[in-house]
């Protein structure tokens, strides 16, 4: 969704899916294109304090989000929302195959995400454990700190890529519809802003610019360049 492509210095290094989204949401608005590389937490923070005007993160429509921020109509980036599910150990394969066999587990998962929502409603005897960015979750877990880590499907897919030791677990959360999809988190009380975005979303919508997008992000992820940067 956002990562870095080493190859490339500056905003031109920011890369994925989200980055082409952002870039084509300023060409459509009129404005110039300023990308602040933070942590998944800092985001939400700059949005909600109107430091920044909106944050694209791969975001899910959660009731919380619904309250304090304006969130955008939805925007699909392929299947990397429509399946969540566990990264474990290679060697755990057949040792975690059920939710109840991440009874007292430590499973991480960002703060304030979908995934972190599922890991508590979904395996409520599992010890949730916060993480704040996913290379960092990735470390944990090949270390032995921590037993799974929840992530989106494409996700997922990439960082076994670049992780052999790692492998999707053979269960899968359970996904209600309205959290299948991605929004944009706008600044509360921006509601010019919000229909003008939600009018560019509706454009690339019926473009099919989405899939484009999307397998153009998926080559980048598997060139040599492409590295995942953990921010405080």
């Amino acid at each position: 969704m956002e990562f870095v492509d080493s190859s490339k210095q500056g905003q031109d290094s920011y890369v994925g899916f989200d980055v082409t989204l952002a870039k084509y949401l300023a060409e459509e608005l009129g404005v110039e294109l300023e990308i602040q590389a933070m942590s998944f937490d800092a985001c939400q923070t700059a949005v909600s304090t109107g430091n920044v005007p909106m944050s694209i993160s791969g975001y899910s429509w959660t009731e919380s989000r619904a309250e304090n921020y304006e969130l955008s109509d939805y925007y699909y980036a392929g299947d990397n929302e429509t399946e969540q599910v566990l990264l474990i150990r290679a060697e755990d394969a057949e040792k975690y195959t059920k939710p109840e066999d991440f009874d007292g587990v430590t499973v991480g998962a960002q703060n304030a995400s979908l995934q972190m929502d599922l890991v508590t409603s979904q395996l409520p005897n599992a010890k949730a454990y916060t993480i704040g960015e996913i290379g960092v979750g990735v470390l944990e877990l090949e270390t032995g700190n921590i037993e799974a880590l929840a992530v989106a499907d494409g996700n997922g897919t990439q960082i076994i890529a670049n992780h052999p030791g790692l492998v999707k677990c053979s269960w899968e959360f359970d996904v209600a519809e309205e959290f299948e999809a991605n929004v944009i988190l706008i600044h509360k009380g921006e509601t010019e802003l919000l229909e003008a975005v939600n009018a560019a979303l509706a454009k690339a919508y019926a473009a099919g610019y989405y899939e484009t997008w999307y397998n153009e992000a998926l080559e980048i992820a598997e060139s040599a360049s492409a590295i995942e940067v953990s921010l405080d």
